[in-house]
């Protein structure tokens, strides 16, 4: 069974705790300068979203590459077209894992609500292209995010507001965050409506259309060994009523949860 929505964020947030660890290492060491590339693995967990899911759980490799101005995070390739202490501006693509095979529905769970689970159509992984820019002071850091799938899997766009706080204590940085990714109807309708295939077959027709979705976490790393570093996120996304009344969602989930484990070696 694959990890289907709400993958993504755990691959992003690998690397930002990776790249936070090392500019603050780098700030306290000055006369030493961080490793460029990095190996590592993740354990992720995910509480039920699809009807029939349960839980998830998933193993996640990870590879890093932090250049000058061009960098390789997990399923994100970027490049620095603006980079200062306090700005980054950014062009990226990165892949989107919010596939969903329509096996892995469950079949009780939809005949409940009068759906037929072989008259679904899968929902496939993407690409997306996009711009992030990020403004760090004093005060902690804002990241605006806006991106778009380019491989007309959806043909809809994704924005995310987001701000982060780093603080350290005894060795270990703690990243608490909050914000709100809004996405457009093409790309809810794909994910989280039914599409016109399925509804021509007899499925009942529902679009969430556009909608916003609010999210807290908090992100914690610790470097040992020299070269390692362990990692760790706990995030709670809530779920508007046009998602959480789809007929494709599990019954009465009204926000979904999540956590990660990971360690990171670098080169």
């Amino acid at each position: 069974m694959r990890m289907v929505r709400l993958v993504s964020p755990l691959l992003l947030l690998l690397p930002f705790a990776v790249s936070a660890q090392v500019r603050q290492e780098g700030e306290e060491r000055a006369d030493v300068a961080p490793s460029n590339w990095s190996l590592g693995i993740a354990g992720g967990i995910r509480t039920e979203l699809y009807a029939g899911e349960g839980n998830h759980t998933r193993a996640i490799p990870f590879f890093g590459y932090e250049g000058e101005r061009f960098y390789f995070r997990g399923i994100t390739a970027g490049y620095h077209l603006v980079k200062s202490d306090s700005f980054v501006l950014d062009g990226f693509v990165s892949g989107r894992l919010d596939a969903m095979d329509g096996d892995d529905f469950g079949r009780r769970e939809l005949a409940r609500r009068g759906i037929n689970r072989d008259l679904l159509e899968d929902r496939d992984d993407s690409v997306d292209a996009g711009v992030s820019a990020s403004w760090r002071g004093t005060a902690g850091e804002i990241q605006v995010e806006v991106k778009a799938d380019i491989a007309d899997v959806s043909g809809g766009y994704e924005a995310d507001v987001s701000y982060r706080y780093p603080m350290q204590a005894g060795g270990w940085l703690f990243t608490p965050s909050v914000g709100v990714t809004a996405l457009s109807k093409d790309l809810a309708n794909y994910y989280y409506g039914t599409l016109d295939k399925e509804v021509a077959r007899g499925v009942v027709s529902y679009r969430p259309g556009s909608v916003t979705i609010p999210h807290i976490g908090v992100t914690v790393a610790k470097p040992f060994a020299e070269k390692w570093r362990f990692i760790a996120n706990l995030s709670y996304q809530v779920l508007p009523d046009d998602i959480s009344d789809s007929p494709l969602v599990a019954e009465n989930t009204d926000g979904v949860g999540q956590a990660f484990f990971g360690i990171t070696r670098s080169f």
